[in-house]
This record gives structure tokens, sequence and C-alpha cells, in this order.
């Protein structure tokens, strides 16, 4: 029945998106998830018991390196007793979840998630549940998740509760890491399920209004843990039946690949999007390292560095969640607000190429100067935004594999909109930038269409540097035998592909000005004599190179350091008649069992 339940869901949702796919490029929505597609950006709030310790107990810091200080409960070893108190370290006079949701909302974000219980299983609301919350151990009574709804609704941001489900360092029978050690019967951890559990989840999407997330965080699959598959459909059945609009994170412990009824993917802490997903997904960051408040972290990003996050993950199709961890009188560091008000800055003038926007066709990698993201504006016309991540010197921008000519290119924080001068040649556009950078974080740079623009797939763009580098990565084919190999020794080595006897690839690049163009090769061979060559063919022209002893040299002094060494060797130029597409290819022929490590070619005028 079930199976038969997700046929017809799944034969509904291909229909509803087929009505949708011109307004929303993932094509893997599903109703719900509408408004989390168009967000791009919400608040993560760290927050509650462990804010009054800051990552320090007694003197003694957080007994873990990686210092998340909201684990001190659990790594410290300290008592449930001792760490209610905690609690005579909170300033309740100062304490306004308003101003959190009024620094989400200057920031720019669309969403607040909050630790309404975390793993050290004390509840932020009036829970009926156990006495273990914060209304039962505060005077005057208070409940953050009541103030931090009211707040959301008074200023048009939607609520999100992240609890801790698998893991409760409180409750006789739940998770804890411990439990490897002093082990706990499946009957026992149901009974914390049902008693505990199930009833909170119950109080929350019961008493608060409108819940727009659930976020779970059991990081790993169900099958390696207590939790049961039984036991997290009950839940996710639970959600389903109380709020039907709320979304749910892949962290249930279900996969959105395994159960198309899980909303988005949450990828692991940090970590940035490095593919294009057509299903929702988000990344959970920080601006310094702790979720909780440590006093001991000092691991700042800069507003350059988030912004690079949130526009990579949009222009991947993916979200992006920037937590706080604010203090136990409620203020949030400077560092990070400073940082959350200059990001909603930069919203406001840019904003427009984030929310509502998705991935482009092109590769992800496509461009070295930054990253393109993408909107139907709704009128006939189509916009690609450019994040110039890495402004040109030269004030040229190379825009390569976009095979409709644009109508207007301009600079998205310019007013007026002045066009900016460009030249179109098939699959390639020339821009000219200003002399000025116009944004000192990023700039952007909008481009229309009045159709949705085609592409030509595979070709290896222009550089900043106004070359072309050919890899593995950008390659359109190969033939024949070769092992990969890893950078390693700290990138020492690089990454390269490692050939023995005879190997062949294939690029596709536009050459936008006729003329000579030097070829030259990094690659690593080891042998004592010339062996093996490396033969190129472009152009109706053929370079043929002898492969010489490259040797080693040293990563480190005074370590054994010693690695091959990867050189640069000119092979030759090869005449490129007109511009154009141009075919270049690769042999590599490796000999007396000696193989050639290739690492890339670079061409340039």
């Amino acid at each position: 029945m079930r199976f038969f339940n997700y046929l017809i869901w799944g034969l509904l949702l291909v229909l509803s998106l087929a009505n949708h796919k011109n307004v929303y490029g993932q094509s893997q929505t599903n109703e719900r998830a509408r408004w989390f597609v168009d967000a791009r950006f919400g608040m993560f709030i760290h927050w509650g018991l462990y804010s009054g310790a800051e990552g320090i107990w007694k003197g003694e810091k957080l007994r873990d390196d990686n210092a998340y200080a909201e684990w001190i409960y659990y790594r410290n070893r300290i008592g449930k007793e001792e760490y209610l108190k905690l609690l005579d370290r909170f300033d309740w006079d100062s304490i306004d979840p308003e101003k959190w949701v009024i620094l989400a909302k200057k920031a720019g974000m669309k969403y607040v998630a909050i630790t309404a219980k975390h793993h050290d299983g004390f509840a932020l609301w009036d829970s009926k549940v156990t006495s273990y919350d914060i209304t039962d151990h505060t005077r005057p009574k208070r409940d953050i998740i009541k103030e931090l709804a009211t707040a959301c609704k008074k200023h048009g941001l939607k609520l999100g509760l992240y609890y801790s489900h698998w893991v409760d360092w409180e409750h006789p029978y739940g998770w804890d890491h411990a439990k490897e050690i002093h082990p706990i019967t499946p009957e026992q951890y149901d009974q914390y399920w049902q008693e505990k559990v199930i009833p909170q989840i119950r109080e929350l999407l019961t008493n608060y209004g409108p819940i727009s997330i659930m976020w779970f965080d059991m990081w790993l699959h169900h099958s390696n843990t207590i939790v049961t598959e039984k036991q997290l459909l009950q839940l996710k059945n639970l959600i389903r039946e109380l709020q039907p609009d709320c979304l749910i994170n892949s962290r249930l412990g279900l996969s959105v690949e395994e159960d198309s009824d899980v909303d988005f993917r949450t990828l692991g802490d940090n970590q940035i999007g490095s593919k294009k997903l057509d299903y929702p997904w988000q990344s959970p960051a920080t601006v310094a390292h702790s979720w909780g408040y440590n006093a001991l972290d000092t691991k700042w990003k800069s507003t350059t560095t988030l912004l690079h996050s949130l526009i990579n993950n949009v222009s991947l199709n993916g979200n992006f969640m920037l937590n706080i961890g604010p203090r136990a009188n409620g203020d949030v560091p400077f560092e990070i607000s400073q940082r959350l008000l200059e990001m909603g800055e930069w919203l406001k003038v840019n904003g427009v190429s984030i929310y509502g926007c998705q991935a482009f066709d092109l590769r992800k990698d496509q461009h070295d100067w930054g990253k393109i993201t993408y909107k139907a504006l709704g009128n006939g016309r189509y916009v690609l935004y450019l994040h110039i991540f890495n402004w040109p010197l030269n004030k040229k921008l190379y825009l390569t594999g976009i095979s409709t000519k644009p109508v207007k290119v301009y600079v998205l924080n310019d007013k007026l909109k002045e066009a900016l001068p460009f030249q179109f040649n098939g699959v390639f556009t020339e821009i000219s930038l200003p002399v000025m950078q116009p944004d000192p974080y990023v700039s952007v740079i909008a481009v229309e269409f009045d159709e949705k623009p085609g592409i030509k797939d595979g070709l290896v763009a222009k550089t900043v540097e106004g070359g072309y580098a050919l890899t593995r990565k950008n390659m359109l084919a190969d033939d024949g035998h070769r092992s990969i190999g890893r950078a390693e020794r700290g990138g020492t080595i690089p990454a390269h592909i490692q050939v023995e006897g005879k190997y062949q690839m294939k690029w596709e690049v536009y050459i936008d000005k006729p003329g000579k163009m030097s070829i030259d090769a990094s690659y690593s061979f080891q042998g004592d004599q010339p062996g093996g060559d490396l033969q190129v063919k472009a152009a109706a022209s053929t370079l043929n190179f002898n492969v010489t002893p490259t040797g080693q040299t040293v990563g480190e002094p005074n370590q054994g350091w010693h690695i091959d060494n990867f050189a640069s060797k000119r092979l030759g130029e090869i005449n490129f008649p007109e511009k154009g597409i141009y075919t270049i290819k690769l042999l590599i022929n490796a000999k007396n069992d000696e193989p050639i490590k290739f690492q890339w070619l670079w061409l340039e005028m």
C-alpha cells in the first residue's frame, strides 16, 4: 500500500512540476518547498543552557578540539543539576528573541530556525511532557519558542524549529554516545521516543502557529543508529498530520533519494555545495566555527567569504542557513552581527540575483572569475547574473558557452542601468567592465535576453588571464587507460592522471582572435632518460614533444619531503587562422614502463 501511495504521489508531483517548470528550475521540488527554493537564505540560532558556559566549564575548555560549545554537557561530563545552574548566568531582562528576528530581516534572511531542543534535551518552550524546560526554571516564566514565533509573525519571516530526536543526554533512555559502553535495549529507546519525542513534537506543532521547517539533526543514516525506520515514519507522519505544509530535512534519518516525502537535503556542517542538484538542499554554516557561543572561538569568516558561499549555493540550486550563537544575555557577538548586516546591505542591492534564482545550464566551474545565477523574469525576458569574485585587471569579462546574443548588459547596482559595451561572437561574449569595481565584496553584472539563453556545452572557458587551461575536469572526451592521481602532501603533489601506454584527451575551445598560440604542458616524468612523447593536434597542425625527466623537488625543508616534480614545458606554437571553435587533441604516449603523470595544457596568445 505504501508503494502504491508513493507511486500516486510521484505522478501527481510530475504533473505539478510540469505546470511550474518555466518558473522553477528545480525539477524535483514539491509544492511545499516552493517558498524554500525562492528564499535561499535563512538564519540558524543555537541558543540554550550551553550558552551560559561559553565553551568553558570550571576553568577547563571544552574537551574536544572540534570546540562545538553546545556539546559541553556531554564532553565535560557535567551533572544534570550542575548543568541547570548555568541558568543563573542568564540575563533575562536583556534577552529578547525579537532582536534576533530583526537582525535576520536586516541581513536579508527569509526564515529563522532555532534549537528548540538540542542534544542536551532541554526544551526552550513550556513543555508539559517534562519539567526539563525553560518555563519551569525561569522567574518570570519564559517561553522562547512562543516569543520567537510572535516576532517572526510580526516581521514576516518563516519559523523553523530544530529538534534533536536521535540524541538526548537528559532522558535515561535517550541516545548518547556513551551508550556504546552501557547499552540500552530497543524497547528502552522506544520508551524515550514515545514518552518524549512524539509528545514534544505534537506540542511544538500544535501550540505555536505555522511551523515552516522541522529541522532534525541525525547525521547518520538510521540503519547505523538505534532509531528504526518505523519510528522515523511515525514522526514524519505526525508532522504531516498536524502541519502538512511543514518542511522536513534529510537529517530526519531518511534521505531524499529513499523517501520522496522528505523535502530537502541537509549537507554536512559547514559543507558548501559542490554540484548542482535538482531537488532542494541546504548548507548549515557558521560565521566562526562553533554553533553555540564559544568565548575561545576566533575562526571568523569574512563577509566576502560568506557571500561567496551563499552565491555558490544558489548557483547550484541550494540554500544557505547561517548560524548565530547568542550569549547568555541574548547579545549576538559583534563579529557575527557585523557580517550579517553587511550581507544585508549587499542583498538590498543585489538580492534580485539571489532570491528566486537558480542554477544555469553551464558547467558549475565553467569560469574562473565567479559564479552564475539565472532567473526567468516573467515578461518574456531572462537574465543571467554574473557574480564576479575576481575582478579582472584588464576590465574585460569573458563569458564562454552562451549561444544567444544578449539584449542588454549592465552593472546590477547601477541605478540607471546604463548599458555596458559587449561583443558577441556566437558562443563567446566579451564584456567591457567599468574602471572601478562597483562593489567591494562581490560585483554583479546582469546579462538580459529576450529568450532563454542557449548554450554550447563542453567548451573550455577563456580565463581571466586570457588563456585556456585544459584539464581532466573540463575535457570533452578521452580514450585509453589512465589512473587518477589525487592531490597529496597538502597539495604539493597536484591532482593528475597517470598514463602507462597510450591515452588521448580531447577538448573544445572557442578562439576569439586569430593568431599563434603557445602551448605549454605540466607533467612529471621520473625516468632517467627521455621516454615517451606528447602530441598536440589542433587547427590542422601537429606538435610533437619528447618527454624529458623532470626529477624531484622538496615540499618542505628538513622533513624528507621529496616529491615528484611537475614542470611546465613549452611544447611549441600552433596557428589558429580564424576565430571559431577548435578541437584540441592530446595524445600521451608513455614508453619503457615509466608512466607519464599529466596535469594540464595551457594555451595563450
